[in-house]
């Protein structure tokens, strides 16, 4: 299971910076984790005396606030503070419209989470007050990196006192094997369409048996079509809180030239989304 015992928020001078630190300054508290505050540009004691004065207004921090200055590539930058601060948890504020989003999220966000070393929380909608989270939708396709995805899922419900989480079982629509031009096509393709849901209602109890979940409502949902862009899709139209989702597998040139699974998310981001490494 995943543990974020150090957690690094990306500042930005920008609208949202108040309502960030706030959420940065809460899930430390959560967690008990170290904050480490990255700036990427000139330093000066006018952004110092901000970032205090926002600290101030916060919740009191319990554990300890790291603020890093440094110059240089906001990619680079941020991953190389990872890893040299051996970050578990990586927060990037987003605004899914106007410019700032597609700088932030469009290309910078995309290149950070196809290398980031940690797991990354990307918020589209920080608040300075705490808004409950009632809805965590959790990808929970047939990969090695699954089992500790949900399992990261229900800590962090356990955190956020999030009581409904459900499991999204995207499959491919190629798994049918059935093309439907009648009836008895169709019932085919609705029986084979029953046995792959059957599939993978079984091989995602297998793994919440070992999991503590009786204090929570789970629920298993497949969904037929991209996957990404299915989970996304499925995410907004529930209006989850959260949606937590594998780390991306290292991508080739063709991935990135065609849509892949995480791009789907990132291109339009339905709501909070964590990926964990």
């Amino acid at each position: 299971m995943q543990k974020f015992d150090k957690i690094l928020i990306g500042i930005a001078f920008s609208p949202n910076l108040k309502p960030n630190l706030f959420e940065a300054v809460r899930l430390a508290n959560m967690f008990q984790a170290e904050l480490v505050g990255v700036h990427v540009g000139e330093k000066s004691e006018e952004k110092e005396q901000n970032i205090q004065a926002i600290l101030k207004e916060a919740d009191l921090l319990t554990t300890k606030f790291t603020p890093i200055w440094q110059k240089g590539n906001p990619v680079d930058v941020i991953l190389k503070t990872c890893k040299q601060q051996q970050i578990d948890l990586l927060i990037l504020g987003a605004l899914q419209k106007e410019n700032f989003y597609r700088y932030y999220v469009g290309s910078i966000a995309r290149q950070i989470t196809r290398k980031a070393p940690c797991s990354v929380l990307l918020l589209i909608k920080p608040s300075i007050e705490r808004q409950p989270c009632k809805k965590i939708v959790v990808n929970g396709l047939e990969d090695k990196k699954t089992v500790e995805t949900i399992k990261t899922s229900f800590l962090i419900a356990n955190y956020l006192n999030c009581k409904k989480i459900t499991i999204v079982e995207e499959i491919k629509q190629e798994e049918l094997k059935v093309k439907v031009n009648d009836d008895r096509s169709l019932r085919r393709a609705n029986i084979n369409k029953e046995r792959i849901e059957t599939r993978e209602n079984r091989r995602v109890n297998n793994i919440l048996k070992d999991i503590e979940c009786q204090n929570f409502s789970v629920k298993t949902q497949s969904i037929f079509g991209k996957r990404g862009y299915s989970i996304g899709h499925y995410a907004q139209v529930k209006r989850a809180d959260l949606l937590v989702m594998n780390a991306p597998k290292k991508l080739g040139i063709l991935d990135r030239i065609f849509p892949h699974d995480i791009e789907y998310i990132l291109s339009e981001l339905p709501t909070d989304v964590l990926i964990v490494k």
